[in-house]
């Protein structure tokens, strides 16, 4: 087999690695199960995702053909694209399988030159095979989502006219997105196939994929012409138990085809060759098609009255709304409903379709036939054609009712539910069906109030994602998205990415604007494209815009990856230097090109014949800038490499993970949000302190870009890790007790919600894995979407004692495990609508992650933890909460062990029907970090069984150090009478910090304000308020105070329990001094300068005096106006309180007033900007509370 060789093998993990070395072995009788089980056992139950299959059913059509007597080869070639993105990546991994078979894949430049290429190997056997080979013929495959059909469609109807071999076949594997998770458009693949002449077979699970995988090469080759394979999103992206046999499938064959395949598509034979496939090639595959029994008729009875018509993964909704009903086989034959599954959904066969109405007991046919698709009425249509003027043709309906309402949605994505509300009010409307109307009773009792999310998980650019600072633009521009990971811009912020408009097809790129340019105001426009779209067909686009004399500036991220797809190679693509000295050949106006590192991209483009100027992304702005001013086309060239990309390399160790880490002093960090601005990074992450929110690095995501270093908070300080790192290491929990079993009866539901990236597919692999070694049978679906770029994933498990004909979707309020992996997932009304008051179990992770929206903008916060169990309690009939990810990054220092956490909370609860072994078992299978993953299941068990034990485990891990008060402050403040004991915590520790800022006569003044607040009878609240925020005013913080906090205690000790007391550590700072010489970025100051700090932490007795070098700045005299300007607003309100203007109904309103200095915060211009909106906000607020 030849397997591409620099596209390498996308293994999940390092342990990986050789396991395509044994892939091909066959387990021996009684050996322990393994992964690799899926492809290679050959007799027996084994658990297989749709991606999977699609690569296995490759390999058994292969050794089907060769115990047939025929040595076919295979050639395999398509383009990436959800959901088939990981397809190729799979077909990577499985080498040492593929290999001995003759399998030979070529990924494409772009959909229709594979299509083309898959054309080619059918004409291979007419000009001669080699005779090295023993190979007689070769079965194509193509693969690409539904628009790359749209764009291959030329060079497939060429192909589908010329052919195939006798010996030969194609098949085109076509993923359809119907609900557009992860597509620009939502698609649906039956029509444009059917008006190709393709056959097209639609595979409902696994087992589907294998077995109509195997029928399509071989009506292919029996037809001589292409068919196809419809994976919809929830196939590929499914998983499901499939029983394998080397007996299972023994095709019934029609005879050879007499079909030669030929490239001469002018001349007198063309029509000849459209007659063939019309007349002769498409009536031999619907012959294939009845002798095989693609098409079933799955229940009837002689008094059926009622069929009804579904396909695919929609053949599965309709027998799980029937079984949400109470309806099984036995209830259908005596209600009279025929239930027809299509396996092949193009051409519709009339022989079936004549069988499925036939006569009945009663002399007559069908009453009625009810359609169950998505989208448009395809299989209705054909229906009524074929049973046109039939003299015993039954009422048809599908989409609509008789009346034009409603039945089955044209729009968007059916799914279980859906089917149900649909089916059961035909059912109980028009044929009085007891149990159908008995379900749209109960239905019709239940809740239906309006609820709405807490808060939003939406995709994001990955934590270093060079498209954090790429598609960065100034205000006011007019940017162009398309295809790719940059596409996220559509739902971000515009004060980050700009104003987005006029979104193209992949290789559109910038084309809409030679349309839009002639007859708009602006006179220049920027279109975001990267290095795997401009490959792929973008390079057309900027072609275009060079001719039409356009003014636009492409922005091409050079970042080495398909990333939106898995990480593959962009094909074809060029190198640095070929790529800047074809821009400029091809005539483009100017090329720039950035880098986060100018040194390495400067060494890439050495050699190049064309000279560039390479600059540091920082200036990206001001280089798009200067190339607005070029007239014609220009290029951006942002050389970084995908930080995903290079996360899973420095995991394999296949690259070197920089030892520098970044830490933010919370202490000196104002909350601003500039951190998060200036790199729009998801690892920069706001966190509730005792002082407010502040910012901290998440170092578990942490792909250490260091984007956030830039701006001028002094908050930020380098880490260089010692070797004495005082944390030790965890002792391993022993095998503990079988679990609490289970007591769900029937099929047992489970719903997964968490982030993307964060394991939540694992899991539920891993869950389905354990029960198929318990002997059960499991479906899955993973819900991901772009949730593999930080944006929500669910993933739903149904697991039973048999295979069950059922959706992997879980219903509404049919949810037994209810596992959230993160809050504002799990408590978005969509998802929770599966769960059910008397019958879920809740495990719920109270974690707060921030969303992108929270990293950027501090008036964006996390629901309160409140508001998080209220929206679970009030739908489950019990819950289990735990902070998964501070647990885990305690117990084991990573984040990403979090999720087994919970299911081992879970399954020590009761609430999985699978045995603690099977999961550990199943984990050992999965091959990661097994010792973690399998420690982090028991202590999850432990959080449950044995809380006590391991909070002391937890205690005795606290990498946070603390600080406890003085014994001074503690007295000043009961003297000052203030007894409430969380305003006294509060006041005591800022009474302590006011002394180290200044003296105890500050303190004092700050102290005595507080108390008569107190004294005020205003309520705790309202003191609190001014406790906080007081302070936060009179600690302002200058030179000296950020001199001071650079050593703070607590900060150093935090440093020294993560990273070891011998750690080196560097506050970067970018002060005045620097800039005024024309330094433009933060300055590492490490043990050197901590005696120049100190010393000028000790001049703080200058602050504000006429000898205070920094105290006559804008920014110093507004934080001391400031002060006084606050103090002036609590005598108004102690004085409207004491004069009765305001009263008790008026404190939620003084504690929002008095609480305002909370919006000043900030460095310089950022700060003073604040202090213009805390001004005018606190002015109007003030005169609305004393009106």
């Amino acid at each position: 087999m030849t397997l591409t060789p620099h596209r390498p093998p996308a293994a999940t993990a390092p342990d990986q690695k050789g396991q395509d070395q044994t892939a091909s072995r066959p387990r021996a009788p009684g050996s322990p199960p393994r992964l690799d089980d899926r492809y290679t056992c050959e007799d027996g139950t084994v658990y297989l995702p749709g991606i999977a299959a699609l690569v296995r059913m490759i390999a058994d059509r292969t050794r089907l053909d060769r115990r047939s007597g025929l040595r076919a080869a295979s050639f395999i070639s398509g383009y990436e694209g959800s959901p088939l993105a990981g397809f190729d990546l799979e077909l990577g991994r499985r080498r040492a399988l593929l290999e001995p078979l003759n399998v030979v894949h070529r990924p494409g430049l772009n959909e229709e030159l594979a299509a083309t290429s898959v054309m080619g190997s059918q004409l291979a056997a007419g000009i001669g095979l080699s005779s090295d080979s023993g190979v007689q013929g070769v079965v194509g495959y193509w693969y690409g989502k539904a628009p790359g059909l749209d764009r291959a469609t030329d060079a497939i109807r060429h192909a589908n006219l010329v052919g195939t071999h006798p010996d030969g076949g194609a098949v085109a594997i076509v993923g359809d997105d119907p609900g557009a998770k992860s597509s620009t458009v939502p698609s649906a693949s039956e029509m444009a196939l059917a008006d190709l002449y393709i056959p097209t077979l639609y595979p409902a699970d696994s087992q589907d994929i294998l077995d109509f995988g195997v029928h399509a090469a071989l009506m292919s080759r029996a037809g001589g012409l292409w068919t196809a394979l419809k994976i919809s999103a929830q196939v590929a992206d499914g998983a499901s138990t499939a029983r394998v046999h080397p007996d299972r499938l023994v095709p019934e064959l029609i005879g050879r085809s007499p079909h030669v395949p030929s490239g001469r598509l002018l001349g007198a034979s063309l029509m000849e060759m459209e007659r063939s496939l019309v007349a002769d090639r498409v009536p031999r595959a619907l012959e294939y098609a009845r002798r095989n029994r693609i098409n079933r008729i799955v229940v009837s009875s002689p008094d059926d009255r009622i069929g009804i018509v579904a396909a695919g993964k929609t053949y599965l909704d309709v027998r799980n709304a029937l079984r949400l009903f109470g309806i099984g086989d036995d209830d259908l034959r005596r209600l009279g409903i025929r239930i027809l599954k299509l396996g092949m959904v193009y051409p519709l066969d009339p022989v079936i379709v004549h069988e499925f109405i036939g006569a009945t007991a009663a002399g007559r046919g069908l009453d009625e036939i009810i359609v169950v698709e998505e989208k448009r009425d395809f299989v209705e249509t054909m229906l009524r054609d074929i049973l046109f003027r039939h003299p015993g043709a039954p009422a048809i309906v599908g989409k609509t009712n008789e009346d034009a309402s409603t039945l089955f949605s044209r729009f968007g994505e059916l799914d279980v539910d859906a089917v149900s509300r649909g089916l059961a009010g035909r059912l109980a409307e028009h044929h009085d069906v007891p149990a159908a109307r008995a379900w749209l009773d109960t239905e019709g009792r239940r809740r239906t109030r309006i609820e709405l999310p807490l808060a939003v998980r939406t995709p994001y650019f990955c934590s270093g994602c060079p498209h954090n600072s790429s598609t960065k633009v100034a205000d006011g521009t007019l940017v162009g998205a398309g295809i790719g990971c940059h596409a996220m811009v559509l739902i971000m912020d515009p004060r980050q990415v700009g104003d987005v408009v006029g979104t193209t097809q992949m290789g559109g790129e910038g084309a809409q604007w030679i349309g839009m340019a002639p007859f708009v105001s602006q006179d220049h426009f920027v279109q975001n494209i990267g290095d795997g779209t401009f490959a792929h067909s973008g390079s057309l686009a900027m072609r275009a815009a060079i001719a039409s004399g356009a003014n636009i500036t492409y922005k091409l991220l050079y970042n080495g990856t398909v990333a939106m797809t898995g990480g593959q190679e962009a094909i074809g693509g060029p190198g640095l230097a070929d790529l800047v000295s074809l821009l400029v050949s091809e005539g483009v106006s100017r090329v720039v090109v950035t880098s986060d590192d100018p040194g390495r991209t400067r060494r890439m483009l050495r050699g190049g014949s064309t000279k560039v100027r390479v600059r540091p992304r920082e200036e990206m702005l001001d280089a798009q800038g200067e190339l607005a001013g070029v007239p014609g086309v220009t290029v951006l060239i942002h050389d970084q490499q995908c930080a995903a990309d290079k996360r899973r390399k420095r995991k394999r160790g296949q690259q070197d993970t920089p030892t520098t880490r970044v830490m933010i002093n919370e202490r000196i960090c104002e909350g601003c949000g500039d951190c998060g601005r200036k790199s729009n990074c998801l690892s920069v992450q706001p966190v509730q302190t005792e002082f407010g929110r502040k910012t901290r690095i998440d170092e578990s995501s942490c792909n250490l870009d260091y984007s956030c270093l830039d701006g001028d908070c002094p908050a930020f300080v380098t880490v260089t890790p010692g070797t004495g790192r005082e944390r030790k290491p965890l002792g391993d929990l022993p095998p503990m007790d079988e679990a609490p079993a289970s007591r769900t009866t029937g099929t047992f539901s489970m719903r997964i919600t968490g982030i993307g990236g964060t394991g939540v597919v694992t899991v539920s692999q891993i869950v389905a894995m354990a029960a198929t070694l318990d002997g059960r049978s499991a479906r899955t679906v993973d819900m991901t979407g772009l949730a593999q770029k930080g944006g929500a994933v669910v993933s739903d498990v149904k697991i039973s004692a048999e295979p069950v004909e059922e959706a992997a979707k879980v219903a509404a309020r049919t949810c037994d495990l209810y596992l959230v992996c993160d809050a504002l997932v799990g408590t978005d009304p969509a998802n929770l609508k599966v769960t059910e008051a008397h019958r879920t179990t809740a495990v719920v992770s109270t974690t707060r992650m921030p969303t992108g929206a929270m990293v950027i903008d501090t008036t964006v916060g996390f629901p309160a933890d409140t508001a998080v169990h209220s929206a679970i309690d009030e739908h489950v009939a019990r819950a289990v909460y735990l902070d998964a990810v501070a647990t885990s990054e305690a117990l084991f220092g990573d984040e990403q062990f979090a999720n087994m956490l919970l299911v081992g909370a879970a399954c020590q609860a009761g609430a999985l029907p699978v045995s603690a072994a099977s999961i550990e078992r199943a984990i050992e299978l999965n091959g990661v970090a097994v010792n973690t993953n399998v420690q982090a299941f028991r202590r999850g068990r432990q959080s449950v069984a044995d809380q006590d034990t391991l909070a002391a485990v937890l205690d005795s891990r606290n990498l946070h150090a603390e600080i406890e008060a003085s014994s001074d402050a503690v007295r000043a403040v009961l003297a000052a009478g203030i007894t409430d004991p969380a305003v006294t915590a509060v006041t005591v520790r800022r009474y302590d910090e006011l002394v180290a800022y200044a003296d105890r006569a500050y303190a004092r003044e700050y102290l005595d304000l507080v108390a008569r607040v107190d004294d005020s009878g205003m309520g705790s609240e309202v003191t609190d308020a001014v406790a906080r925020y007081l302070y936060k005013l009179m600690a302002y913080k200058d030179e000296y105070e950020v001199a001071r906090l650079t050593a703070d205690p607590v900060f150093a000790e935090t440093v020294a329990r993560t990273y070891g007391h011998d750690a080196s550590t560097a506050v970067r700072l970018h002060p005045p001094t620097l800039r005024a010489v024309g330094v433009d970025h933060k300055v590492g100051f490490g043990r050197w300068a901590r005696p120049a700090l100190s010393g000028l932490a000790r001049m703080k007795r200058l602050r504000g005096t006429a000898l205070d070098p920094f105290g006559h700045t804008d920014v110093r005299r507004t934080e001391r106006e400031l002060i006084g300007e606050y103090r002036e607003v609590i005598e108004q309100v102690l004085n409207a309180w004491r004069s009765g203007r305001i009263g008790a109904g008026d404190k939620a309103a003084v504690t929002e007033l008095l609480s305002l200095p909370d919006m000043v915060r900030g460095y310089e211009h950022i700060k003073l900007d604040n202090v213009a909106r805390y001004r005018d906000t606190l002015r109007r607020n003030l005169t609305a509370l004393l009106s």
